[in-house]
């Protein structure tokens, strides 16, 4: 072997085995690189916690009291009959709120809008009720209802177009685009959207429907008001006639949306002269959607126990009227728990002669935040707290000009009765979730309507530029 070759076998075994080295320690550095952890570079992204401003709030109020059939060449027209008297106003501190009137389709009819504009970055509550007292010769009783913010969807039970019954159905609209409203009618045949239940309200207007122009013959009706554009308030007055005697007129407010469990409280018994025999209590109840069964109880305020519950099956999309008996006189909660989330209203009565009034009580949604409410023009005003909870509950009414202040401990699943001033406005503050209820009662008197809860404030957003 020459020594040419001989280097060249020692060079390329030398290269060789250099190559070799080099990929062992190459295979060695990346088994050693996956088993060892790398550095990480950990980068938050930019975030900005953001607040929404508070919008106005805004509340509708029935508006006048109206009667039908009073033109004897129109039996369907409408007339306005008598304004509500209004009682309005804010928390101690909170500039008073702006009034204002929507147009309206029967002359003379006369809503009110109430408007609190937001101060800084805080919203300002606002509370408004109105009550009207009427004796003509084809209505007569008294009225009273809370004025409500406008909902894009909400339900009117109460009613009936039997045989000397009437009602009204009144929405408003008091955005700046007009809605279209399509009121869906649940009856003897389910739900129905009749011919004249489509319907637009323009901006700042309100418009009137007839009961017995969507559900003739209907004794029972439920009615949803849903809203398309902008969102809308809508209320229910009813009447009847007794062989031509007024019995009674009330305007029944809406209702936010079905619940498994209703609490109706501060339902008034009234004594008639007969130790309350000549009182009825009926209660409408409605499964919108599915079949269910309901158990309904009966306690007296302030009282631990219930009285004897009531079971009723209930048909989807089928209202039922409840006869509860004759009730003896005093005030009462009335309280449903269903399978499935139901509808309902208790319809109380003075009497069938002469002189008597009625009202329809709805059920009042959980109060979790301080929450004003205000009391009309009345008789004998109250508050029906109920503490549905099984824990105690320390519950404050407080008059908004510091004329009074109440607190009471309620124990667990009872209720409590607070006496309060007409033409006044309350705050109701509680520890925990309450529910609760305005009452007027008096001689030929009745009415009732729930407290809703305060809007409560909006909630942050988060914004990531």
């Amino acid at each position: 072997m020459t020594d040419r070759r001989t280097f060249r076998w020692a060079t390329t075994g030398a290269r060789v085995l250099s190559g070799t080295l080099v990929a062992a320690a190459f295979v060695v550095a990346v088994v050693t690189a996956v088993a060892l952890p790398w550095p990480t570079l950990a980068r938050e992204p930019v975030q900005v916690t953001a607040t929404p401003a508070p919008e106005a709030s805004v509340l509708t109020c029935a508006g006048s009291l109206l009667a039908l059939g009073r033109d004897a060449a129109a039996a369907d027209a409408v007339t306005a009959a008598a304004p509500q008297v209004l009682t309005a106003g804010v928390r101690e501190g909170s500039p008073p709120p702006s009034e204002s009137t929507l147009t309206s389709d029967v002359a003379d009819s006369v809503a009110s809008v109430f408007v609190a504009e937001p101060q800084g970055r805080t919203r300002t509550d606002v509370a408004a009720s109105g009550s009207v007292t009427i004796a003509d010769e084809d209505l007569s009783g008294f009225a009273a209802s809370a004025c409500r913010p406008p909902l894009m969807e909400s339900w009117l039970v109460g009613g009936s177009t039997s045989t000397g019954s009437s009602g009204i159905v009144v929405i408003g609209n008091p955005g700046v685009v007009a809605a279209t409203v399509e009121l869906t009618v649940y009856g003897t045949n389910g739900p129905v959207v009749p011919p004249g239940g489509q319907l637009v309200v323009a901006a700042g207007a309100q418009r009137v429907v007839t009961l017995a122009g969507l559900a003739l013959g209907e004794d029972s009706p439920v009615i949803r008001v849903s809203a398309t554009g902008a969102p809308v308030t809508a209320s229910l007055q009813a009447s009847i006639t007794r062989t031509l005697v007024p019995g009674g007129v009330d305007q029944i407010g809406a209702i936010q949306a079905p619940e498994p469990h209703l609490y109706i409280p501060g339902v008034s018994v009234v004594d008639t002269g007969g130790g309350g025999a000549d009182a009825s209590t009926a209660l409408r109840l409605l499964s919108p959607s599915s079949d269910t069964t309901a158990t309904v109880t009966v306690t007296p305020t302030g009282q631990p126990d219930p009285g004897q519950p009531l079971s009723v099956t209930l048909a989807a999309g089928k209202p039922l009227d409840l006869d509860l008996g004759g009730l003896t006189p005093r005030e009462y909660t009335v309280r449903v728990d269903a399978a499935a989330p139901v509808l309902g209203a208790v319809w109380q009565t003075t009497g069938f002669d002469e002189g008597a009034d009625f009202a329809w009580y709805t059920p009042a949604p959980g109060i979790t935040v301080p929450s004003l409410f205000a009391t009309p023009a009345g008789p004998s005003p109250a508050v029906t707290v109920v503490n549905p909870t099984d824990k105690d509950v320390s519950v404050a009414v407080d008059a908004v000009d510091g004329s009074s202040s109440t607190t009471v401990t309620i124990p667990a699943e009872r209720s409590a009765r607070f006496s309060l001033r007409s033409r006044t406005v309350y705050a109701l503050e509680a520890d925990g979730a309450v529910r609760a209820g305005v009452s007027l009662t008096g001689v030929g008197a009745l009415a009732g309507y729930p407290v809703w809860s305060a809007d409560t404030a909006a909630e942050p957003i988060v914004v990531y530029p």
